[in-house]
């Protein structure tokens, strides 16, 4: 049995004659926050998508989950065996109260945590109040929220932290180191603010043009010049 958690191998996807991620491969050690980053276009949302089952387009290569193949499995059934997605733009119903939603969401998992998810995410004092009446930072906790329940072992963060303020922002990746280490979650990041993506990836993969440009730990990718080139711009201090 493999040791990753995840593992994403040779991975390509196809877009008619458009290759948008070409032979990547990523494996994700248990309890890891990778941070994925790259140019607009370089094909992250794309990878998240195949290693999820979402998104059209032709896919080839092989997802592995806790050495499980799970290649063939649709996106819900992925989202079952334990690997949950966030996306860009929240998916909360702004009519709903919080508790409300954390409750339906986790009436489709093997296991209820509502409750948990609500303490851990600090949404304890808003629980009983619609998302629509609390604040944007408080609904991308809410939408962090939704895909922590069922306790999935693998989650996937397409930019959680966008239109966060910095202080919001930073607050967010303390939370998420938190939930890594006592969940024990494995985290692939997609992110574009590098305070957030710098301060809390135990390594760091970047992408570029649909390959892997670089992948190490945060001090290796702050000094690659063709990291520093290609997106970052200057060195980051």
């Amino acid at each position: 049995m493999s040791g990753f958690a995840l593992e994403g191998i040779d991975m390509t996807r196809r877009y008619g004659g458009f290759v948008a991620v070409d032979k990547v491969s990523i494996a994700l050690v248990p309890g890891e926050i990778r941070g994925l980053i790259g140019p607009n276009g370089a094909g992250k949302s794309t990878l998240m998508d195949a290693l999820c089952g979402r998104g059209g387009g032709t896919t080839v290569g092989t997802v592995r989950f806790q050495g499980r193949d799970i290649s063939g499995l649709s996106a819900r059934a992925r989202r079952r065996v334990g690997l949950a997605r966030s996306f860009q733009k929240t998916n909360i119903f702004a009519d709903l109260e919080v508790r409300e939603q954390i409750s339906l969401a986790a009436s489709a998992a093997e296991t209820d945590n509502t409750e948990e998810v609500i303490k851990a995410l600090g949404l304890s004092a808003l629980a009983d109040r619609r998302a629509a009446d609390i604040s944007y930072g408080d609904q991308r906790r809410l939408d962090l929220a939704l895909a922590l329940v069922g306790k999935p072992s693998v989650l996937l963060l397409d930019e959680p932290a966008a239109g966060l303020s910095i202080s919001e922002s930073l607050v967010l990746a303390r939370l998420l180191r938190e939930l890594a280490t006592s969940w024990g979650v494995t985290v692939l990041i997609v992110e574009h603010d590098m305070d957030v993506i710098f301060s809390i990836s135990d390594r760091i993969t970047v992408l570029h043009l649909g390959k892997i440009l670089a992948d190490g730990p945060g001090e290796e990718i702050r000094a690659n010049q063709e990291v520093v080139r290609a997106y970052l711009g200057t060195s980051i201090t």
